[in-house]
């Protein structure tokens, strides 16, 4: 028997309402509006307030988009929460968010695949609905990369953002929804984008926190040949098996993390520019909820509609690839 495919059925986004500019980050390093503009493409990004945290963002996406489905949080059968900035190791953000939620009789998990968490809890999320385990589950990306970021470190602190986004994902009756993914993972760049210390391999001391060991260490250029190669290369991949060409693509969402890098896959691989998702100017790179993010941009720009054919496609620290085929069920 032919499995079932898992559908996007609603989208709920939420960023926090502080604004942090270029401007104010001309006052906090060596800095300029232009140089961000010109190196990454971010004028501005949304940081959270002292106090809250990943749960906090999460907890709202997961209202808007319950209401915009319509059910109570009782009616959600599992949750599972992409996050790299976690509000503490354990309990999970899943927890969290399922006691804020109110949501009864849910199991859930977080999932830990930086910039691709969102696209590899999509597809995990998925497998419940298609063996049929679940008939709605509730995936959320979330982070607050604000907690993780040395704001003295100019190379790191004028890229990311804070935001949420959330989706229910539910069997679809049709041929709209998820049709096909490739999920990769490269361990060797671990050391190109990483967090050293906070883990069991440097737990907290006096020393990591002196060597600013708690915050992400980058090295740009290197992210930036991997993420431009091996997104074409996946996005490339998916397209073939599934006997498509560029041309198909009616919108392509890409993980927000640097507007070289998306104008550079796009042009490679040929896609039409008006196909093409970009938000990164007013968000900046928010990790795990970029690409919902995105996706909420493209419904109020009009590009997403019921039946489009979107490719989506990430690259994160580990390091994590992902590419996803899928048509707009809504």
């Amino acid at each position: 028997m032919n499995q079932p495919r898992a559908k996007i059925s609603a989208l709920g986004t939420y960023v926090p309402p502080r604004l942090l500019t270029n401007a104010d980050l001309e006052k906090m390093v060596e800095t300029s509006d232009e140089w961000i503009v010109n190196r990454v493409g971010i004028r501005e990004r949304h940081i959270v307030d002292k106090g809250v945290a990943t749960s906090d963002l999460a907890l709202e996406a997961s209202k808007k988009v319950l209401a915009k489905r319509g059910i109570r949080p009782g009616e959600v059968e599992a949750i599972i929460v992409a996050t790299v900035t976690p509000d503490m190791l354990f309990p999970s953000t899943a927890c969290l968010v399922q006691h804020k939620l109110g949501a009864t009789g849910v199991w859930g998990f977080d999932l830990s695949a930086a910039c691709s968490a969102f696209l590899y809890a999509l597809q995990t999320g998925a497998q419940f609905i298609a063996t049929g385990a679940h008939k709605k589950v509730l995936v959320i990306g979330a982070d607050v990369m604000s907690s993780i970021i040395d704001y003295t470190d100019r190379a790191t602190c004028v890229i990311f953002g804070d935001g949420a986004g959330a989706v229910i994902l539910e069997a679809a009756d049709n041929d709209l929804g998820l049709i096909d993914f490739i999920h990769e993972i490269d361990g060797s760049g671990g050391c190109s984008l990483y967090m050293p210390a906070g883990g069991s391999m440097h737990p907290a001391t006096e020393e990591t926190v002196t060597q600013r060991m708690h915050y992400v260490h980058q090295d740009g250029q290197a992210v930036f040949k991997f993420a431009v190669r091996r997104q074409i290369e996946v996005c490339e991949r998916i397209l073939q098996r599934n006997g498509l060409k560029v041309s198909d693509i009616d919108v392509f969402i890409p993980h927000q993390a640097n507007l070289r890098i998306i104008t550079a896959t796009a042009e490679r691989m040929g896609l039409k520019p008006e196909s093409v998702v970009i938000n990164i100017d007013r968000y900046g790179n928010t990790t795990a909820a970029t690409i919902p993010l995105a996706m909420q941009t493209a419904l109020e720009e009009g590009k997403l509609k019921k039946g489009s054919l979107v490719l989506l496609a990430s690259v994160g620290a580990g390091f994590t690839v992902g590419a996803t085929l899928l048509r707009w069920a809504y």
